[in-house]
């Protein structure tokens, strides 16, 4: 593993937008696709609410495969939606969903203690977001708390996918290794969050607000922004290759 200077966080994500300009229309697809898929399995009777959350791993190696074929110039197809399913280490990867699953459980419960269970609340579906409740809640800091304990977790979590998959690792040896990859290049990830808080949230809210003072309507604004939404989820997703060949070489490297 190679030590990042703080400075790759922000080419990471500059990686991510290059990617996508070379195939734009294919990525779109790819991601509508995945949408689609993750929008008919929430529709499955108690289930529909767990399985997203559980194939995240599953389809997360979607998007890395795709950047790899943008590099070697393939074009992506719709099948690659399927590539870890039909890769060895699918049962690996299910496993990891499985702990995605526990470790959302647990961060959201720990923010009982700031706002009573308001965000627990919200989260399994027992109130909506316009209960008065919430709006009297320490929600706010009740998500940032939950956001901090998941820190770590995400750590081990980053790279886990691909490792099991491409290096063929065991599932704690993956996400031992991820923890601490992410930790050893700290300041460019730290760099690499901070450019996507800009980039993905703020550059949006401050869009969003100009529009509403120019049209004055949000069902407006809102159609005029969703095209930026999806562009901005799909760079992201581009943005997670380079932090994994960064540290770790390509797929074709570490098979070789």
């Amino acid at each position: 593993m190679e030590r990042i200077q703080a400075s790759q966080g922000i080419e990471w994500i500059r990686k991510g937008f290059a990617l996508f300009r070379q195939q734009p229309a294919e990525l779109s697809m790819l991601f509508l696709l995945y949408m689609l898929l993750m929008f008919s399995l929430s529709l499955i009777p108690f289930l529909g609410q767990l399985l997203p959350v559980l194939l995240v791993p599953v389809f997360s190696m979607a998007f890395m495969q795709a950047c790899v074929d943008i590099e070697a110039g393939i074009k992506v197809r719709p099948k690659v939606l399927l590539t870890a399913v039909r890769s060895p280490a699918i049962g690996t990867l299910l496993r990891l969903g499985v702990m995605y699953l526990m470790v959302a459980i647990v961060c959201v419960a720990a923010s009982t203690v700031i706002d009573g269970g308001s965000f627990w609340k919200l989260m399994s579906g027992q109130i909506r977001p316009d209960d008065k409740n919430v709006e009297m809640s320490n929600l706010p800091l009740a998500m940032l708390f939950s956001a901090l304990i998941y820190i770590p977790f995400a750590m081990a979590f980053w790279h886990a996918a691909p490792l099991a998959m491409w290096q063929r690792m065991s599932l704690f040896k993956a996400i031992f290794y991820s923890f601490f990859a992410v930790r050893r290049c700290g300041k460019a990830f730290l760099a690499y969050a901070l450019g996507w808080i800009i980039i993905g949230v703020a550059l949006p809210a401050i869009i969003s607000a100009l529009l509403g003072l120019l049209l004055g309507k949000t069902a407006v604004t809102v159609m005029l922004l969703m095209p930026l939404s999806v562009i901005l989820t799909i760079v992201m997703y581009c943005s997670f290759y380079p932090t994994y060949t960064q540290v770790f070489d390509s797929p074709e490297q570490t098979r070789s």
